[in-house]
């Protein structure tokens, strides 16, 4: 699978070995360098990438801003930020490629604290054409959604992590309901994330659900806490057991080409 250098992992990381926010969960051993991303990813004709922000970063988005400001042709991000992030703080994200935010909520609390008043940052996210990235714990995300604005685009993370692969599961019904007033995409990775469920079966159920236009494919490299899982070419390649040659061109350039704002 090469589409010509123009693929676009919408999901990956770096960060620095032994750097993490005071408490993090997790406290990477190694480190994980656009460099070693590129070396992995190019081979195969992904040329481009979003960097999401880990959560043992925190809000400390200066290693995300650094890698944009030095990569604007081929990088876009998506940062984590608090509730009471102020509006400057985000332009200057916006103008680093920032075009996002995370909520990582798995193995968290998923209660809204002071999210729902947090109206100055929906209403500039809304004015810049952000989406809201969202990673919850299997079968949480109609409780998030609720509690969530309805005027931005939503991300799911890693499939969405339904509690079952069907239509009727209340996680696909709530994501088909909000697909309604705003679009919902969903990122078609972390498959040894799901708890056991059939990761083929899922991806082409929400390719039904939401169509070949809201669906997006990220490697999650370095695959923390699963690094046994972070073979590159192998994390491409199932791709094309979940979806056909031209919806693969539109989950690995037009989708997020679009959702992303590249050239």
């Amino acid at each position: 699978m090469n589409l010509a250098y123009s693929s676009i992992d919408t999901h990956f990381h770096v960060f620095d070995a032994g750097r993490a926010m005071p408490g993090a969960r997790y406290v990477p051993a190694y480190g994980a360098s656009l460099p070693m991303w590129q070396a992995a990813s190019k081979a195969l004709g992904v040329g481009r990438g979003v960097l999401v922000q880990p959560s043992f970063l925190g809000t400390d988005n200066r290693r995300l801003v650094q890698e944009l400001s030095s990569h604007p042709d081929i990088l876009r991000g998506v940062a984590v930020v608090g509730p009471n992030v102020s509006k400057p703080e985000l332009l200057q994200l916006h103008a680093c490629g920032v075009r996002g935010i995370r909520l990582n909520l798995a193995g968290r609390s998923h209660d809204p604290g002071d999210w729902p008043a947090a109206l100055a940052l929906w209403e500039t996210m809304a004015s810049l054409n952000w989406h809201i990235e969202l990673h919850t714990d299997t079968g949480a995300l109609p409780e998030v959604l609720a509690w969530l604005p309805t005027g931005l685009t939503v991300v799911l993370d890693h499939m969405g992590k339904p509690g079952q692969v069907a239509a009727h599961d209340h996680s696909v019904q709530a994501a088909v309901s909000r697909a309604r007033l705003q679009p919902v995409y969903v990122k078609l990775s972390g498959a040894y994330r799901l708890e056991g469920r059939n990761a083929q079966s899922l991806a082409r159920l929400w390719w039904s659900e939401l169509g070949a236009d809201r669906l997006l494919w990220g490697s999650d490299w370095p695959c923390t806490n699963h690094e046994k899982e972070a073979n590159y070419p192998q994390l491409l390649l199932v791709l094309q057991d979940w979806v056909d040659r031209p919806t693969q061109q539109r989950v690995l350039v037009d989708n997020p080409g679009r959702l992303y704002d590249f050239a």
